[in-house]
């Protein structure tokens, strides 16, 4: 095989097969494949797309490039949940020790974050003490016995992927469907998961803007999942406007715990139950939706999934009293409220931009090598559709330090008015199962 024919025949509206994707990926990834021509196949796919047997043998190829994750000797059923990200997205601190709270095995491979805050791991190290550096044996070892543990992502897992991805960054083809699908899902397969649940975002704050586009990429995402074996379901679901109210690692953290005492923001509530009932239902927990939900619904109220966080927390290194005294949570030293300029209802939340804000305020990466301060961030006091009276708080500003023109600039042009009332937005558009 030479790659210039597959180039061209990828070009040209073929379909490759299994072997042919399969000579690329090996290529690509042991150097024999340069990246001029990978470039000109990424290219390629972007124009004519892929069929999903072309999707699913991508995907596949790249998860045999570098480590399979072997879980198997964790009992149960192993569900993994993937989020395509956005703004305040805290649902991995909840769905955790929520969805283990009912025996279900949460063995969670996460990492860092670059954007408006960190990524998993980095929320989680609010917590003092809180580590992920362990061992596979450790690791297996403490899910069996807590149903939950979260460690960081092996260097060499997906390896095509990373390679792949970071030309795709610099050639303009990050938006391909069946690139980002294969992507995202060679992940989570080497990851070692029985089941996967995805939770696909839309709008301002997320990667796929418009609902067309992310009801594309689940769809594509569960035809893999099928393909290869592996029970998937999607929802897609908001963000328009930041999920929950706090966007800053600390402060996300403290609003986790808020939720599994029953008493967070009402939307992250709401998508957590349903993403958790997908991972109990999947793993075979319960033998419905319905069923499902009332199980994570009761754990709250008598409080077991609150016990499961702390466990999970003390287990891994982390000081558990943070659950009942979040003051022992990093504290950011100043705090500013944004009030509203006249009465009215808020129309809008742009949450693209009120992520920037916080990655202003150091509560995100711009670059890999960058320092997050775990302390600070925002949070909001209004959702879409909520009435607001002129000086009232629209946001509290967390930071540690005086200077935040540009942070209140940017939070005052994201946070838009209207005189009359607004209809607060769908947060779940659809499932795809």
């Amino acid at each position: 095989m030479r790659m210039v024919d597959l180039i061209a025949k990828k070009r040209d509206g073929y379909e490759l097969s299994k072997e042919e994707i399969d000579f690329i990926i090996r290529g690509y990834t042991n150097g024999d494949i340069p990246d001029y021509q990978m470039s000109a196949f990424a290219m390629a796919v972007f124009f004519r797309g892929m069929t999903e047997e072309e999707t699913a043998a991508l995907t596949m190829a790249m998860v045999r490039s570098g480590d399979v994750i072997d879980l198997s000797k964790i009992e149960g059923m192993k569900v993994d949940k993937h989020s395509t990200g956005g703004v305040g997205d805290t649902t991995t601190l909840v769905l955790g020790p929520l969805v283990a709270s009912v025996g279900v095995p949460v063995a969670k491979m996460s990492g860092r974050g670059l954007g408006h805050t960190g990524g998993t791991i980095d929320k989680l190290e609010s917590v003092p003490g809180f580590h992920v550096e362990i061992d596979n044996e450790q690791f297996i070892e403490l899910v069996n016995k807590n149903k939950i543990a979260i460690i960081g992502q092996t260097g060499n897992l997906t390896p095509a992927d990373k390679k792949l991805y970071a030309l795709r960054d610099v050639t303009a083809t990050v938006d391909s469907i069946p690139l980002i699908a294969s992507s995202i899902m060679s992940k989570k397969i080497a990851a070692g998961a029985d089941a996967i649940v995805l939770d696909v975002k839309t709008g301002a704050g997320a990667f796929m803007k418009d609902f067309a586009g992310a009801k594309q990429l689940a769809t594509a995402m569960v035809e893999i999942g099928k393909r290869v074996g592996r029970k998937t379901m999607a929802v897609i679901s908001d963000m328009s406007q930041p999920l929950g109210y706090a966007v800053g690692n600390a402060l996300e953290v403290k609003e986790a715990i808020d939720t599994l005492k029953g008493k967070g923001p009402e939307d992250l509530q709401e998508l957590c139950l349903t993403l958790g009932s997908y991972m109990v239902y999947l793993a075979e927990k319960a033998s419905s939706l319905e069923e499902a939900r009332a199980l994570l619904e009761a754990s709250i109220r008598e409080g077991k999934a609150l016990e499961t966080f702390k466990v999970f927390l003390s287990a891994q290194g982390g000081d558990a009293s943070v659950v009942d005294d979040p003051t022992k949570l990093p504290q950011a030293k100043y705090r500013w409220e944004l009030e509203a300029p006249e009465d009215g209802y808020v129309a809008e939340i742009v949450a693209d931009e009120v992520g920037t804000a916080a990655m202003l305020l150091g509560a995100g990466r711009a670059t890999k090598e960058a320092t997050i301060d775990l302390s600070v961030g925002l949070v909001l006091h209004k959702k879409v559709g909520d009435a607001v009276k002129k000086g009232e708080s629209l946001v509290t500003i967390y930071s540690n330090t005086e200077n935040i023109e540009e942070v209140k600039q940017k939070l005052a042009k994201s946070i838009r008015l209207s005189s009359i009332p607004v209809a607060k937005p769908t947060l779940i558009y659809e499932t795809i199962s």
